[in-house]
């Protein structure tokens, strides 16, 4: 069923937001259990921040998170994904209905090189079915773009080529193309590991604004990023050959100045990974 989209709403009135639950959360590729039975609250219009070594499983719980672990030939999942305490992966919610609600923004930026820069921005509408007149996309392609710290940068060449921005430019632009179809949750998977200081410095700015209106949930490596942006963090470990699993989690400030485990001191101190 398609739907029609307000492109003014998220401005004139207050929006709800949502958490998100994992519960029990096993992936496997093959025969192979990569995250064992991971339970994990993200509160409401907060950012969560996921931290942990390389190969510990971060980037496979972000992607559980809205069924992306689907799109992996032999990949399995077990448990249970609650958005607004219902479960994503429920026989009767879709795929695309899940993705719809909870976005992602990738790595690298990925935006559709050929496309301008304006349909770059409403390129998820068709997809997902979202109907739209001109005037309503050309209010959320400002909107979007100004949630994302970009309208002022592109303002005056909304039909040139996407692929022509910059780094750092190009990854706002995908931020403000996940924000077109008012997703509830935002998933960001190292945003700003490609970019520079400038760049990340924007993005993160970016971050802390957006969780007035969107849950986000990040995976970073770098700690003072961590610290910067999150409000809640989870500490991700894998062990001696063993599936990852969530060592700690809690509020930024104290997972960073008082944690409880000494592996996740050791870690926010960068003694190991």
């Amino acid at each position: 069923m398609s739907m029609t989209i307000d492109a003014r709403g998220s401005d004139s009135t207050a929006e709800q937001l949502y958490s998100l639950h994992a519960i029990g959360i096993s992936c496997w590729f093959g025969t192979h259990l990569v995250l064992d039975r991971v339970s994990l609250l993200m509160p409401a219009g907060q950012v969560m921040a996921l931290i942990g070594p390389s190969g510990c499983g971060k980037s496979t719980f972000l992607r559980s998170l809205n069924r992306m672990h689907e799109l992996v030939i032999g990949a399995r999942i077990a448990g249970e994904v609650l958005l607004d305490g219902k479960d994503i992966y429920a026989p009767d919610v879709r795929i695309t209905d899940a993705r719809r609600e909870i976005g992602m923004v990738f790595q690298r930026p990925n935006p559709f090189p050929a496309m301008s820069i304006y349909d770059n921005v409403i390129a998820g509408l068709k997809l997902n079915g979202v109907h739209a007149s001109g005037d309503e996309k050309d209010d959320l392609v400002e909107h979007c773009l100004t949630k994302a710290g970009l309208w002022k940068e592109v303002k005056d060449r909304l039909r040139a080529p996407g692929g022509g921005l910059s780094g750092g430019q190009q990854q706002r632009l995908c931020i403000a193309r996940s924000l077109a179809i008012k997703p509830k949750v935002l998933l960001m998977d190292e945003p700003c590991s490609a970019l520079d200081p400038t760049s990340t410095r924007r993005i993160e700015e970016t971050i802390s604004e957006l969780r007035e209106e969107v849950t986000i949930v990040i995976v970073t490596h770098n700690m003072q990023q961590a610290q910067r942006v999150s409000q809640n963090c989870a500490f991700f470990l894998a062990e001696h050959g063993e599936p990852g699993r969530i060592v700690e989690h809690g509020p930024t400030d104290l997972m960073f100045s008082a944690p409880q485990d000494p592996r996740t001191f050791d870690y926010v101190n960068g003694r190991f990974g």
